[in-house]
């Protein structure tokens, strides 16, 4: 189920919430809703690079998580300093980054993850139900600041 939610000013709320079990084509779904959350939003330099971390943790999702459903949260960071984007299931198994051969053809997600975002992690959950993985691309001329993530929705 997707909900869109009405911001409110200085709110850690997600702007964007959908809850459903994803598939070979879900990923490229979620970009087009993500790109126009950043085009509205006057981030459109940061939607190819939080375009691919979106598709690389849905394709985690879709590989690795059993029965595949998932919640993906899209925050508006404060200021309209960048974005957030979270993606959590209940598959208590963390993900990992791969120690594998460059020429892999799996494996290297969260290594592209890492390296087109500004930060990026894993929790786990609130409610003790699997982990979130977010991430976050700030607007050009922001710069990363080591501060705690907000609490990923339980």
């Amino acid at each position: 189920m997707n909900h869109v939610i009405a911001p409110r000013a200085e709110s850690e709320e997600p702007v964007y919430r959908a809850d459903f079990a994803v598939g070979e084509h879900s990923a490229r779904h979620l970009r087009r809703i993500l790109r126009l959350y950043l085009a509205g939003w006057g981030l459109a330099g940061v939607a190819d690079a939080a375009e691919l971390a979106l598709s690389e943790l849905i394709a985690n999702v879709v590989r690795h998580v059993p029965g595949r459903r998932c919640q993906t949260f899209i925050f508006r960071l404060p200021g309209g300093e960048g974005v957030r984007v979270e993606v959590a299931d209940d598959c208590p198994r963390l993900p990992l980054v791969a120690d594998g051969d460059l020429l892999d053809e799996e494996g290297r997600g969260l290594l592209l993850v890492d390296a087109v975002t500004d930060k990026w992690g894993v929790e786990l959950r609130q409610d003790g139900g699997g982990k979130a993985v977010w991430f976050e691309c700030l607007a050009a001329g922001q710069s990363a600041k080591p501060a705690a993530p907000p609490a990923p929705r339980p």
